[in-house]
């Protein structure tokens, strides 16, 4: 690959970035956040390829020069096992489907103000295909939006739920796992130092015993953490997240932990480090429940699952905690409850997505030709008796990529009354998990590991691999 792009990207930020022999040096940090930083952001996602390859390789090395550095949390976590960290936060998980650029800018306008260090970007192994963002792009534009507010510390990015597809395994178990293997190898590679494997699906519940129920789950997780620790950068020990029951299923109990837990160690090579956290279920759901006029049902969560299991994971094994997920719909009141009941980690999506598509800035017009897309382009997802509006509701997610382009091209007004909306709700779910002042011990658990990549690595287009194949529905 020639230099061109790269040296056309340094011409088009006026000297506010050069590079010296393949060394990235940021000459004027004002200058490149004013402008010169949206344009390259957007050159990340949707320039040529090998404009996209050199921006996402400046906006890599800028976060090093300036102190942005992807990282794990696994350290943090493990330190709150051993009872070094207070229990007395609870870390985010932000999905961003929708805008990422614009939703990245208002995460970090209401973190840093807030001094939150503990903070978790992430997206689904299903999300990337529906939102058409690949490891490498997602990691770019959340750098760039850190570079834009002037963010410096650990950038924790997580692959969230990248889960082995049950109809798939039944189908064709090794294609369906070297699938989750190739993602996840991917996701590493781009940067992404934390990850949540999700075999909770293969969870069967017709065994007559827990260890049986789990043996699927367990085994293929411990196979991917192996496959994980041969990847991960010289320095860094990727945070792994293992999950004991499917989201929408039964709670979660005990008995499953530990049984999920005392295989998956056994499983685990010999001198491994393990999980650093265990996802469960206590009766919430993916992106909540909407009733037939499209209004979402109320959730009945038992935060005491949270707290009984998140203290059987610290104090059995070693690991921080429980970890919700589908939180990002419960009602204002529900979020101190998990720092209450000592959760580690609560997982955040749909509700962001919603407040993108129902803010009274969304242009009314592109809405409908979304919604009009996806009642052609996914007519066969429609289940028997549900209204419109619950159809809806449940499937507007897949149109995010298909107007990804239309999303970033919005007119700055209408992006800047989204983002000071969702700045506003990021800062009130902050206060709520009491993750404000936390940079300090996030910092403390998550020394600087300096890497440096080549532009070479990035390939001409930006990623290693970008194989959609295998993403789930």
């Amino acid at each position: 690959m020639t230099n061109q792009a790269l040296e056309t990207l340094l011409a088009e930020m006026e000297g506010s970035v050069t590079v010296d022999d393949g060394k990235v040096s940021v000459q004027d940090e004002k200058k490149l956040a004013s402008v010169s930083i949206d344009a390259l952001a957007r050159k990340a996602v949707f320039g040529e390829a090998k404009e996209l390859a050199a921006a996402r390789w400046l906006l890599w090395e800028m976060g090093q020069v300036l102190g942005i550095y992807p990282a794990s949390i696994n350290e943090l976590y493990m330190a709150r096992g051993r009872g070094e960290v207070p229990l007395n936060f609870t870390v985010p998980a932000i999905n961003l489907r929708a805008m990422a650029y614009d939703s990245a800018r208002a995460v970090f306008r209401a973190a840093i103000p807030r001094g939150v260090g503990a903070l978790i970007f992430e997206i689904a192994r299903s999300e990337i295909g529906y939102t058409d963002q690949r490891p490498a792009e997602y990691l770019s534009v959340i750098m760039a939006a850190a570079i834009k507010e002037g963010f410096r510390g650990p950038l924790f990015i997580q692959g969230d739920h990248f889960q082995v597809n049950l109809k798939k395994f039944k189908a064709d178990p090794d294609a369906e796992v070297k699938a989750v293997f190739d993602l996840t190898a991917e996701a590493v590679k781009a940067g992404f130092y934390n990850i949540d494997i999700d075999t909770s699906t293969l969870v069967d519940l017709s065994y007559p015993t827990v260890d049986e129920q789990q043996r699927d789950n367990f085994e293929i997780c411990a196979k991917l953490t192996a496959f994980i620790r041969e990847r991960e950068p010289k320095g860094v020990t990727v945070s792994v997240g293992g999950e004991i029951g499917e989201i929408g299923e039964k709670n979660s109990d005990e008995t499953e932990l530990r049984a999920y837990m005392d295989g998956y160690n056994r499983s685990l090579p010999q001198g491994m480090v393990g999980l650093s956290k265990i996802s469960i279920q206590t009766g919430t759901a993916h992106g909540g429940v909407p009733l037939p006029d499209g209004t979402l049902a109320q959730v009945k969560i038992d935060f005491n699952v949270i707290k009984e299991l998140s203290k059987v994971a610290r104090d059995a094994y070693g690991m921080g905690g429980a970890v919700q997920h589908g939180a990002s719909t419960l009602p204002d009141e529900a979020f101190n409850q998990f720092v209450q009941k000592e959760a580690t980690e609560v997982h955040l999506a749909t509700g962001f997505q919603n407040m993108v598509y129902d803010h009274e800035a969304f242009p009314a017009d592109l809405r409908e030709r979304i919604y009009d897309h996806i009642k052609t382009a996914h007519a066969n997802e429609q289940k028997e008796g549900q209204t419109e509006e619950q159809f809806i509701y449940k499937t507007r997610k897949k149109g995010f990529g298909p107007f990804k382009a239309e999303l970033w091209g919005l007119p700055e007004d209408v992006r800047a009354a989204i983002r000071k909306s969702l700045e506003e709700k990021f800062g009130f779910l902050f206060d709520q998990l009491n993750v404000g002042d936390t940079v300090d011990v996030t910092r403390r658990c998550t020394p600087y590991v300096e890497i440096h990549k080549s532009l070479a690595d990035y390939g001409a287009g930006g990623a290693v691999e970008e194989d959609t194949s295998g993403l789930a529905d």
